[in-house]
């Protein structure tokens, strides 16, 4: 057998050298080591950079390859989905080609879906806040898919200029095979909500990169919701780059028979005083069911002041469900607030089970209630009445369904 000892790029420097920080330490020194934090990992704009993923890599080996193939070739007709809002379309400013700020001002691909999705998107949503404007109603894209064999790849630019407020709510339905990039700057000042809700059908692909930088003095709360779709992978990256920056991130997710809905998470605290929330939860039912979550948090050597944590909970309602939960904190700094992680995945409670029925309340109420009461403390961050109250009736309905099967 032959051992290919080729260092791959990222662990060379411009002239070829290896990176000694990333190869193995004895005899063999031009043997490497995979990237395994999300800060090494290699970005770039053209998907052969990638390669085909094998599902060996650090960011592939949870999701299943072969079902998310069609994502790694640019679409061609890119007729898969309809763009249209609901509320706000005043805030959309003139569509960006590759080379147009500020798109690309942040966003740089971290893996084959969103280098593909970059160039398949010729043009550019860019949702604009004005400055110092206050946007009262969420502006809500509603993206609609044309089918189950329909291919789009879109690329969406939401800015927040200085001292600016407002919420954006991208909504998806239908089914189609969809790659998608979110690219999000708030600047100065500004105070964003952007909230992403995958409500697609059962035979529905789609893979999303959400980049977001943060600057001085500015606030991001981030969710992602996903009930949806036969495989969802939304990948949101966080960079707190301003000093005295927030950032919140919250996710949701319920899977169900042959579902795998994954999220990767990467919150880097950049700049001084920076401050950060992750909280991500799961419910899992039917056998085949699946979950994965990946979250990273950098504190980095400049971040002083830092104040963060993440957390991710899982609750398996039924046998055969998995779901993969790995936290992993890097700190470059020892001058920080504090940091910490989490992760718990288990079952029922059933001393909670047994204190409800013994005030009189059957099984399968009881059961709803510690699901819904797991849950709905995602939904309940959201400060839009209506959203909010369409989220717990949609876990209601997915508790419901589970219940019949």
């Amino acid at each position: 057998m032959t051992t290919d000892t080729t260092a791959p790029a990222a662990a060379q420097d411009q002239h070829g050298h290896v990176d000694p920080a990333r190869a193995l330490v004895g005899a063999r020194d031009d043997v490497t080591v995979p990237v395994q934090t999300r800060s090494e990992r290699p970005r770039s704009y053209d998907p052969a950079d990638f390669g085909t993923p094998t599902g060996r890599e650090v960011n592939w080996k949870h999701t299943p390859v072969s079902r998310i193939a069609p994502l790694f070739e640019q679409s061609t007709a890119n007729d898969g989905v309809t763009y249209t809002f609901a509320s706000g379309e005043q805030y959309v400013a003139e569509p960006l080609a590759i080379g147009d700020a500020p798109r690309g001002e942040f966003f740089e691909p971290e893996d084959i879906t969103a280098a593909v999705a970059w160039h398949g998107a010729d043009k550019a949503l860019h949702i604009k806040l004005p400055r110092e404007v206050e946007v009262d109603e969420p502006i809500v894209v509603d993206i609609v898919g044309q089918g189950a064999d329909k291919r789009a790849d879109a690329h969406i630019v939401i800015e927040a200029e200085p001292m600016s407020r407002g919420t954006v709510v991208l909504q998806h339905t239908g089914s189609a095979q969809y790659g998608q990039n979110v690219e999000i700057i708030a600047r100065d000042g500004s105070n964003l909500t952007v909230i992403s809700v995958q409500k697609w059908d059962d035979d529905a692909l789609h893979a999303s990169a959400h980049q977001a930088r943060v600057d001085r003095d500015a606030s991001l709360t981030h969710f992602v919701i996903t009930f949806g779709g036969d495989l969802v992978r939304v990948n949101p990256n966080l960079e707190l780059s301003g000093q005295g920056s927030h950032g919140e991130m919250f996710g949701l997710v319920y899977s169900d028979t042959g579902q795998h809905l994954e999220n990767q998470v990467y919150l880097f605290h950049k700049g001084e005083n920076t401050t950060g929330d992750v909280l991500y939860k799961g419910a899992l039912q039917g056998e085949t069911a699946r979950t994965v979550w990946i979250g990273d948090v950098l504190i980095g050597p400049d971040a002083t002041g830092t104040d963060s944590y993440e957390a991710n909970r899982n609750l398996l309602l039924t046998s055969g469900a998995r779901a993969d939960s790995i936290p992993n904190l890097e700190i470059k700094t020892g001058d920080i607030k504090g940091a910490g992680h989490a992760s718990a995945t288990g079952r029922f409670d059933d001393e909670q089970l047994f204190y409800l029925q013994t005030r009189g309340i059957s099984e399968e109420e009881a059961r709803r209630l510690v699901v819904l009461g797991f849950l709905s403390e995602v939904p309940q961050k959201i400060r839009i009445p209506e959203l909010q109250q369409t989220l717990l009736a949609d876990i209601e309905r997915e508790i419901a369904e589970g219940v019949k099967r």
